[in-house]
């Protein structure tokens, strides 16, 4: 099936085959992460998978699923493709212009200097953000574990506590419950230090009345899953129970706006506009959410700069924040999936003000 959607892609740009070093766009021709080899896919749909010994067994394994034809390089990568573009008698080849190495592309593009190397540039992303029922089923599962350890780690979240051990702790906790790796570094942020959007852990201790916020995602299968809540510890000040309703007002009204054929910038605005009557939208610091899938940041995002749309099979996040300096910082955060059904949101924890 995914080889079927990369010829139409080959043949919509009127070229005879395309070449794939990027890890997730390997992944989504192969279904898995080789750290290293390449993939080659014909306007015919043949496709090849060339990877070295490290890589044999579970190329062959996933092989019988793709279709590819798993090949073990002899020499050398580029010698094997050549084999391919001769066989195949290529003369233009689509290439993954916006990752590429320049080391990589001079070697190719001088060792085929007969042939046209035509750039993809986001037209490979645009097909991998429209994701299958498979693929919402792997996000699902990675979405799942990461709720379920969010959920086991709030028992040990207590006054005493630094921001480093318990984020040690939660990843710890997602690998245990079955997560393949984090979905980026997790972000656990105590007291003042929430008012940086994306802080770093730190030896800081939490503190009653403080806010922790926590923003973690787990893998499965090479997919992401993405959330952000912020909890209160002890109690809430009037001020920050205010704060809080606030950006749960804003992400509810972008969620609401989501919808196939609306302007990303357009759900941006639906939530910005929230804060904005409230004189509270110059502590919004960041776009409102963006793809996710195989990476944790994939294709398009909802900024007042976007020009993209959104469509059947997107998957994204919905976040916005608002961050006081030198005070406090919330975000809260949903994956959000846009089904041929209609939306839908994929996250289960609650979004009321959880007081530890």
């Amino acid at each position: 099936m995914r080889i079927a959607k990369i010829t139409e892609l080959i043949n919509k740009l009127n070229s005879d085959a395309v070449i794939l070093f990027n890890e997730s766009n390997m992944h989504y021709a192969c279904g898995f992460s080789p750290s290293e080899g390449v993939i080659v896919i014909t306007k015919e749909a043949v496709g090849y998978h060339i990877v070295d010994s490290r890589y044999v067994q579970a190329a062959n394994e996933h092989a019988k699923n793709t279709g590819l034809n798993v090949i073990e390089i002899t020499s050398s990568f580029i010698d094997e493709v050549d084999k391919i573009v001769k066989k195949h008698n290529i003369k233009s080849l689509l290439f993954e212009n916006e990752t590429i190495s320049y080391s990589k592309y001079l070697a190719y593009s001088q060792k085929f200097s007969n042939i046209s190397l035509i750039p993809l540039n986001n037209e490979f992303m645009n097909l991998r953000n429209v994701k299958d029922i498979d693929e919402i089923e792997m996000i699902k599962k990675a979405n799942y574990i990461a709720e379920k350890s969010f959920l086991e780690l709030l028992a040990e979240v207590k006054v005493g506590k630094t921001e480093k051990e318990l984020a040690a702790l939660f990843d710890y906790i997602m690998a245990k419950n079955g997560s393949h790796g984090v979905s980026f570094d997790t972000i656990l942020l105590t007291g003042d230090h929430t008012s940086m959007p994306h802080g770093v852990p730190s030896e800081k201790v939490i503190c009653d009345g403080d806010f922790v916020l926590f923003d973690f995602g787990a893998t499965y299968c090479g997919y992401h899953s993405d959330m952000t809540r912020t909890v209160a510890i002890g109690h809430a000040t009037d001020e920050m129970y205010q704060c809080y309703n606030l950006v749960k007002k804003a992400q509810k009204a972008g969620i609401q706006a989501l919808a196939e054929g609306v302007k990303c910038a357009d759900v941006y605005s639906a939530s910005y506009d929230v804060l904005s009557k409230e004189n509270m939208a110059q502590y919004f610091r960041h776009s409102l959410g963006h793809g996710v899938g195989l990476d944790i940041h994939e294709g398009y995002n909802a900024s007042p700069k976007s020009t993209d749309t959104y469509q059947v099979g997107n998957v994204t996040s919905i976040e916005p924040g608002i961050y006081i300096p030198n005070k406090f910082g919330i975000r809260i955060e949903d994956l959000l999936y846009i089904s041929p059904r209609g939306r839908e949101n994929l996250s289960n924890i609650t979004k009321e003000l959880i007081i530890l």
